[in-house]
């Protein structure tokens, strides 16, 4: 039976690492798992797979939409290249690492897609390394950690899908665990900066400059139209996270009735609980579209894209939803199967006390096996997150702490070389795994999951539960 899992587990990471889709091969590779334990096929397939799959794109298709639809909207307006820019002229080449960091920062936190921040970072970030003399090697690690570091997971309140999968399992909100965030994130930062600093030191020391230029690199934008000023252009991104706050924190008044009502009595579908985090997520992302349309109306106006913009974030939404929702789909065959409980026996009998250090050794192998972390995630806590919370709730762990712990964990081992983001990343920047990879593995592999689980141990020893 665990000869199955691993098999599929197998062919799984070696389709994902050549580029295949996830959406046809999820669920062949699930079937490979199935017929080795004598499960029948179509009913797997339809039952088990195809619910699954409808449950998360019921639960997380608003967020993917709205999302990506913004994050198009920000790019082609040239708001995020706006911010981008503030941040790089303000800061300087001789802060080239610093300020490509925040810069990708600023646009995450603030609700864009991690793959709009690196195409607008990359053009900033190229101008102010070459200008400084620094590797353009470097760059990928570098705006890797700004646009899917600290931001992606760690800060509360981020907007971004890998901290609103565990809103629905355990029950919370996207600011869970402030001070475990927080924490968090400033140590990954340090981390991160003193890593990437002490390699440009290096570098210089053997001889080594800017390198090979890039003439992909130059602005595509820079067409004559006016571009949205800085400050109104983060007004989309500041409005995102303060109208989820306010709807998360400040009124807090979601009626448990509403979905109860006769209207909803007969859908198969129906909420078990209130998706607070989801519906104020919403209601945020909304706010800063139509900010955004408003605010670079002349842009799309001149450029006539607005139509295409809209459209483009939509497709492109589908494609996200669909590849994270066939690898949960993929993840509830295998938990279906009798093997996997040895799998899951394993890394519950991993008890120093604390539910946390399972969790996050979980969440890390199955975002490393997939190459996702909302993917792996979700695996996650699809199979484990009831036992995560009973177990949390003997011993006193809060959930908003497993909450906090499940999205940091996600963001560490899914960075690994198949991961899609990265392959991306170093085509855009173009460059390969040989030349920059060493450094993403240690800004978002290595720095989150070590960083975590450190401070799993401290918040154990000191025994703190929030």
């Amino acid at each position: 039976m665990l000869f199955g899992i691993i098999l599929s587990l197998c062919l799984l990471i070696w389709i994902a690492y050549k580029g295949f889709s996830v959406i046809i091969f999820a669920p062949l590779c699930a079937l490979v798992a199935a017929l080795t334990a004598g499960f029948s096929l179509l009913p797997t397939y339809s039952e088990l797979f195809m619910t699954n799959l409808a449950t998360y794109v019921k639960n997380f298709f608003p967020v993917f939409l709205l999302g990506a639809v913004f994050g198009k909207l920000m790019e082609d307006s040239g708001a995020a290249r706006s911010v981008a820019r503030f941040i790089a002229i303000k800061l300087g080449p001789q802060q080239a690492i610093m300020a490509t960091i925040l810069a990708g920062a600023a646009l995450t936190y603030g609700g864009i897609s991690l793959f709009v921040v690196a195409f607008a970072v990359y053009p900033f970030a190229y101008s102010l390394f070459k200008e400084a003399g620094y590797p353009r090697r470097l760059i990928p690690g570098t705006i890797a950690f700004g646009a899917f570091g600290f931001t992606m997971t760690a800060v509360p309140g981020s907007p971004q899908i890998q901290n609103i999968i565990p809103t629905v399992y355990f029950h919370t909100d996207a600011f869970a665990a402030p001070l475990f965030g927080l924490t968090g994130s400033a140590l990954m930062f340090i981390w991160a900066v003193v890593w990437l600093k002490y390699r440009q030191r290096q570098m210089a020391a053997a001889g080594e400059g800017f390198g090979e230029e890039d003439t992909r690199a130059m602005n595509t934008f820079d067409d004559g139209i006016p571009e949205i000023p800085p400050m109104l252009a983060a007004l989309p991104l500041i409005a995102v996270l303060v109208v989820n706050y306010i709807l998360t924190k400040v009124i807090a008044t979601w009626d448990p009735a509403i979905i109860k009502a006769p209207a909803f009595a007969s859908l198969a579908l129906v909420a078990k609980a209130i998706p607070v985090a989801n519906w104020a997520l919403v209601i945020g992302l909304i706010v800063g579209i139509l900010l955004t349309i408003a605010l670079g109306f002349a842009q799309f106006k001149a450029r006539a894209n607005l139509q295409a913009s809209i459209n483009a974030g939509a497709i492109g939404s589908l494609l996200a939803i669909m590849n994270t929702a066939s690898e949960v789909g993929y993840g509830n065959i295998i938990r279906a199967m009798p093997g996997f409980a040895q799998i899951r026996d394993f890394l519950l009998s991993i008890d120093p006390g604390t539910p946390l250090i399972s969790e996050a050794l979980t969440v890390n192998a199955l975002a490393g096996i997939t190459g996702s972390a909302s993917g792996g995630m979700s695996i996650a806590l699809e199979a484990m997150g009831a036992r995560f919370l009973e177990w949390g709730a003997q011993t006193g762990v809060s959930p908003e702490l497993m909450h906090r712990v499940a999205s940091m964990s996600s963001g560490g081992f899914d960075t690994m070389p198949h991961n899609g983001a990265v392959i991306t990343l170093l085509a855009i920047c173009g460059m390969t795994h040989k030349k920059s990879y060493p450094d993403i593995c240690m800004t978002t592999l290595i720095c989150p999951f070590v960083v975590t689980l450190f401070l799993i141990l401290v918040w154990t020893i000191l025994g703190l539960k929030f």
